[in-house]
């Protein structure tokens, strides 16, 4: 079961990576943006990175604690 924990580790790093990730480019955005139609396009093109990145990581923890359980 330790190869879980690892696998489990491993994904919520490149969550967590994935989600600071969207963060820079969302603040990137925002001092780059002149109109708010323009901000709100590229804040939209972040969101499904950002959702994929809160999964990634989320199984990674489950993976995690599966692993710590058995």
């Amino acid at each position: 079961m330790e190869l879980l924990i690892w696998i489990g580790s491993i994904l919520s790093i490149l969550g967590l990576v994935g989600l600071f990730w969207c963060v820079k480019n969302v603040l990137k955005a925002k001092k780059s943006a002149v109109s708010d139609e323009e901000l709100r396009s590229s804040l939209q093109k972040v969101v499904p990175l950002n959702m994929a990145s809160l999964f990634l990581s989320a199984t990674g923890l489950m993976l995690v604690i599966l692993g710590i359980m058995l």
